[in-house]
């Protein structure tokens, strides 16, 4: 099979997509100059880019598979195939003017600044504004208020809209790190193949940090009662103990339920808990 080409973004969301790949079981090396990672995957080829640049790349097919933010592929309006959402670097991305200055907004012509364009000019044109569009490339918050007077941008927390004294006045759309596809890729049924067993591999990994595994001892006379307890997936598995004095029960459960749940397990006769990480959980 011709290998499949996927490209991965340079900057600050390659970390958590390189940390998938490895726990799919996919091992990158990357040395810090280069732009062509050594993969495990003899299946795979690999390239890195600027996120920015992803969703083109993809749409024009000189690459198969992308990693890049939802804004990204809004901007550009590359015409791709979504896979899955990875759910990574979730992000809002807003409009924000200078702390108590947006009444007067509305009474000349403004400049804006922002790395995107497509999304500022819809978002300006919907709320008739009379605009300057000025093209930003990074540290778009320094702009306001000197060089501009609104600034579209993105943000996880707005911690560093606060330090630059600027108000978010709208949420244009939230972003996250999605999996791309070329159209014609998905055409070629052994490469949709491939595309589709990294989905099942990535799946199984977000799936498995979600949830740990449980093991448990419980008195078989309590047994129906902890095990209508037990928030699983699928049924627990039970197996009775040497000298049938109860059952062994392993079960996976949702991470965030065991603070609770464990105290719970132990007040019900349960004995012998021990939690431990899963790494794939394949529904």
């Amino acid at each position: 099979m011709e290998r499949l080409r996927i490209v991965i973004p340079k900057g600050r969301i390659a970390g958590n997509v390189i940390g998938l790949m490895n726990e799919a079981g996919i091992q990158i090396e990357i040395n810090e100059r280069a732009y062509r990672p050594i993969v495990s995957d003899k299946e795979l080829e690999m390239k890195i880019m600027k996120p920015q640049n992803i969703p083109t790349l993809v749409e024009l097919g000189s690459r198969d598979l992308g990693f890049t933010g939802y804004d990204w592929v809004l901007e550009t309006g590359a015409d791709v195939v979504e896979i899955m959402d990875l759910g990574f670097d979730p992000v809002k991305i807003v409009a924000a003017v200078p702390e108590g200055r947006l009444s007067e907004l509305r009474e000349r012509r403004i400049v804006v600044a922002s790395e995107y364009e497509r999304l500022t000019k819809n978002f300006l044109k919907k709320e008739e504004y009379n605009y300057v569009f000025l093209r930003t490339h990074g540290a778009t918050e320094v702009f306001p208020p000197d060089d501009a007077d609104m600034i579209v941008d993105n943000t996880s927390t707005g911690r560093t809209l606060k330090e630059h004294d600027l108000q978010i006045v709208g949420v244009l759309l939230e972003s996250s790190t999605r999996v791309i596809a070329h159209r014609k890729a998905l055409e070629d049924p052994r490469k949709k193949e491939k595309i589709y067993e990294l989905k099942t591999l990535f799946k199984a990994v977000l799936d498995a940090r979600e949830r740990v595994m449980l093991e448990m001892n419980v008195p078989r006379e309590k047994a129906e009662e902890i095990i209508r307890r037990l928030p699983c997936m699928r049924s627990p598995t039970m197996a009775s103990l040497y000298g049938e004095e109860g059952y062994a029960v392993k079960v996976a459960v949702e991470r965030a339920e065991t603070a609770k749940l464990i105290p719970q397990l132990k007040k019900l006769g349960a004995t012998d808990i021990l939690e431990y990480e899963l790494r794939k959980v394949v529904l």
